[in-house]
C-alpha cells in the first residue's frame, strides 16, 4: 500500500518534471478562457425550468409504487432534498462556466456519497461510493456539487453563516491542494494510492475524531453478509427466505416470474466477471431475492438483493441496482457503453482506490440495466446530524481529500486542473460563493416541492 502524504496543513509540493511544469501551464492559460472568478456566479436564467417538473420527469421509468416513498425521503429538510435532486443541479451545472478539462466524475458528489469501507484485502479505506450517476465530464461538477453541499449541510445542522462556510471552504482547499499533489506523482503512485486509516488520522486534528474515527473500523467489521443474514433472513418450509418488511424490503406478488427474470439476470452477470471471480461466485447457489428502497436518489429504481448459499450457514448478500442513464448524458454526451451497468463499473473502477470483488453489471428480460456488489460489505458512513462544526470542517479536508485522489486516478489532466487551480483560494472563494447561492437556489426549489405537495401534484407516503 502507498502510504499518502502529510496531512494538508503540512502539505509540501512535489518534485516538478518538465513535462508536469507544461501541463501546469497549459492549465494556467486555461484561465484565459473561463478566468477562476467566473465560477463565483449563480443566475437562474430567465424562464429557468420548473424543479418539480424535472422530478417527475424523473419518475416516469420508476416503480410507481415507490415514488411516494421517494418523495417522503426528500421532504424532510433542504438538506435531503437536495440530495434526491442530482437531476436538477445537473441542468444548472451545465449552465455553469468550465475550464475545459474533464476527468471521470461522480456526477452526484454530495458528502454522503463518501464513505469508508474494506478493500479486497480487508483494509479500511475512505473514498467515493456512489457512481449512479458517473460520466466523462467537467471535473467542476463535482466540485460544485461537493462544495454546496457542505453549505447545506451546515444549514441543516443550524451552524453559523460562517461556519458553514468554514466547511466548504475547507473541501475547496483540500481538493486544490491534493490535486496538485497527486498530479506530480508518478502514474501508478496515484493508482495505487488510498485513504486509510493512518491517512484519516493525519487529517484530524481533534482527539475526539480520531477516537471516532479509530471506532470505525470495528464497526464496519460487523457490516458484513455473514452479519446481516439472521437479521434479513428466516427459515420458511426448511427453506432460507429474505423477511418481508413493508414498503422498504418485499418480494413482489408475481413472485415466482420476478425470480426467473432474476436467475436469467444473475446468469449475463456472471458473464461480466473475470474468470477467477466467476470460479469464487459459482460456489454460491441462488436462494431467494426481493426488492430492497435504498438512498433517497435511488428510491423507485429496480433495486433488489439476491440471498446466496454455499452452506447453510456460509451467506452471501448482493445488492443489485437499476442503472439509467446518468444524469448529466444530456449535457456531456453519451457514455459509449454497451449498458448503463457497465458505464457505472467502470466508472468506479476507474475512480475508487479499491472495488468490491463481485462488482459487475446485467441487462434482465425487460432491457433494465443494472450493476451489482456486496450489500454493506464492511461498509460505514457519516452521521452528519451527529456533527459539530469542527467535525464538519475535518470531514470536507477528507471529503475534498478522496474527491482529489479519484479524480487524478481516473484521468490524465489533473495537472491542467492542478494548474488552473493555482496556489491560491481565488477558485475556492468564487466556488464558495457559488455554493452559497446555490444553496438559496436549493431552497427555493425545496419550497416548490412543498408546495406541489400541498397542491396534491406530489403524493407523499406515510412511512418511508
Amino acid at each position: 500500500m502507498v502510504a499518502e502524504a502529510a496531512a494538508p496543513d503540512r502539505w509540501v509540493a512535489p518534485p516538478e518534471s518538465r513535462e508536469f511544469v507544461d501541463r501546469l501551464a497549459a492549465g494556467k492559460a486555461a484561465r484565459l478562457r473561463t478566468p477562476r472568478s467566473a465560477h463565483a456566479r449563480w443566475e437562474p436564467g430567465a424562464g429557468r425550468f420548473d424543479p418539480v417538473d424535472v422530478l417527475q420527469k424523473d419518475d416516469e421509468t420508476r416503480l410507481p409504487q415507490l415514488v411516494p416513498v421517494r418523495y417522503a425521503r426528500m421532504v424532510p429538510s433542504p438538506f435531503t432534498f437536495y440530495r434526491g435532486a442530482a437531476s436538477i443541479m445537473a441542468r444548472d451545472l451545465a449552465q455553469t462556466p468550465i475550464s475545459g478539462m474533464r476527468t471521470q466524475i461522480c456526477g452526484d458528489c454530495h458528502l454522503l456519497n463518501f464513505g469508508a469501507f474494506a478493500t479486497p484485502e480487508r483494509n479500511y479505506v475512505f473514498d467515493v461510493n456512489d457512481f449512479d450517476e458517473t460520466a466523462w465530464g467537467p471535473w467542476e461538477f463535482d466540485v460544485k456539487r461537493l462544495a454546496t453541499s457542505f453549505v447545506i449541510a451546515g444549514r441543516h445542522l443550524e451552524l453559523r453563516p460562517g461556519e458553514c462556510e468554514a466547511a466548504a471552504l475547507a473541501a475547496l482547499r483540500s481538493y486544490r491542494e491534493r490535486i496538485y499533489e497527486y498530479a506530480g506523482r508518478h502514474v501508478l503512485d496515484v493508482w495505487y494510492a488510498r485513504l486509510d486509516e493512518l491517512a484519516l488520522a493525519q487529517a484530524v486534528h481533534s482527539a475526539q475524531e480520531r477516537h471516532r474515527l479509530g471506532d470505525a473500523p470495528t464497526k464496519a467489521r460487523s457490516a458484513t453478509s455473514a452479519h446481516l443474514f439472521p437479521r434479513i433472513t428466516d427459515p420458511e418450509r426448511g427453506r432460507r427466505r429474505i423477511v418481508d418488511q413493508p414498503p422498504l424490503l418485499f418480494h413482489p406478488a408475481d413472485d415466482a416470474g420476478f425470480m426467473e427474470n432474476v436467475r436469467a439476470t444473475f446468469g449475463r452477470y456472471r458473464d461480466s466477471l473475470p474468470d477467477e471471480r466467476r470460479a469464487l461466485f459459482d460456489r454460491f447457489r441462488l436462494v431467494d431475492a426481493a426488492y430492497k428502497v435504498v438512498g433517497v436518489g435511488s428510491v423507485g429504481t429496480r433495486c433488489w438483493i439476491a440471498l446466496f448459499l454455499a452452506d447453510e450457514d456460509d451467506p452471501l448478500v448482493l445488492q443489485v441496482k437499476e442503472a439509467r442513464a446518468s444524469v448529466h448524458e444530456p449535457f456531456v454526451g453519451e457514455s459509449g457503453f454497451r449498458s448503463e451497468g457497465e458505464r457505472v463499473v467502470v466508472g468506479q473502477r476507474l475512480m475508487q482506490a479499491a472495488s468490491d470483488v463481485f462488482l459487475g453489471w446485467s441487462r434482465d428480460d425487460e432491457g433494465h440495466d443494472y450493476y451489482f456488489r456486496q450489500l454493506r460489505d464492511l461498509k460505514t458512513s457519516a452521521n452528519i446530524d451527529r456533527m459539530t462544526a469542527g467535525d464538519l470542517r475535518q470531514y470536507a479536508v477528507i471529503c475534498g481529500w478522496a474527491l482529489a485522489r479519484a479524480h487524478a486516478k481516473a484521468g490524465g489532466e489533473s495537472a491542467m486542473i492542478a494548474g488552473y487551480l493555482g496556489r491560491g483560494d481565488l477558485f475556492d472563494r468564487a466556488v464558495l460563493a457559488f455554493a452559497h447561492d446555490y444553496a438559496d437556489q436549493n431552497e427555493r426549489d425545496y419550497a416548490a416541492l412543498l408546495a406541489a405537495v400541498k397542491a396534491g401534484r406530489i403524493v407523499v407516503a406515510n412511512s418511508a
